[in-house]
């Protein structure tokens, strides 16, 4: 299997893994403006967007997106793990009447970003959730591919092994 890196829209270049240090506690204080300024900051290390604001609508679109889909525990485990703003876009969607494969989620968060082709939309959502696994836990991250029709696991940065058949 071959993988394609796609430039961003945006910036049009391509980008290196971005890691985020795990937090030392697991509660969260009441203003979390430092965790969600970290998230904004990896997310545009990752996808190399020349703009904290441009990193901001991406990670705020894709974040909504990924709300509507995570349902049950490990959508409140995702939100309890993630900084309060962010945290506040994933709990606050209505979850979705049926699970999108992952390109058609690319496609719903292509629809939701002006002038965004599948492509870019691709490198969008890789941008935001290939940063989720180091700031909430490969666990929950696994934990939540187990919810999600296949294909997903290459959006969140991590191989997408099938059983044989």
């Amino acid at each position: 299997m071959s993988l394609t890196t796609v430039p961003s829209a945006t910036t049009g270049r391509t980008a290196p893994a971005t890691v985020i240090p795990a937090p030392s506690h697991t509660h969260r204080p009441a203003s979390d403006d430092n965790g969600w300024t970290r998230l904004i900051e990896a997310v545009r290390e990752s996808g190399q967007y020349v703009t904290r604001p441009e990193a901001e609508s991406v990670t705020r679109i894709v974040l909504s997106a990924l709300g509507g889909h995570v349902i049950g525990d490990e959508r409140v485990d995702l939100a309890r793990a993630l900084p309060e703003e962010a945290a506040r876009l994933v709990a606050s969607q209505i979850p979705a009447t049926r699970p999108l494969t992952a390109a058609e989620f690319v496609d719903s968060v292509a629809a939701r970003i002006e002038g965004a082709t599948p492509a870019t939309a691709r490198w969008d959502v890789s941008s935001v959730l290939s940063v989720l696994p180091p700031l909430v836990g490969d666990d929950l991250i696994t934990r939540i591919l187990t919810q999600l029709p296949p294909g997903y696991a290459l959006l969140f940065g991590r191989a997408d092994l099938s059983p044989a058949s």
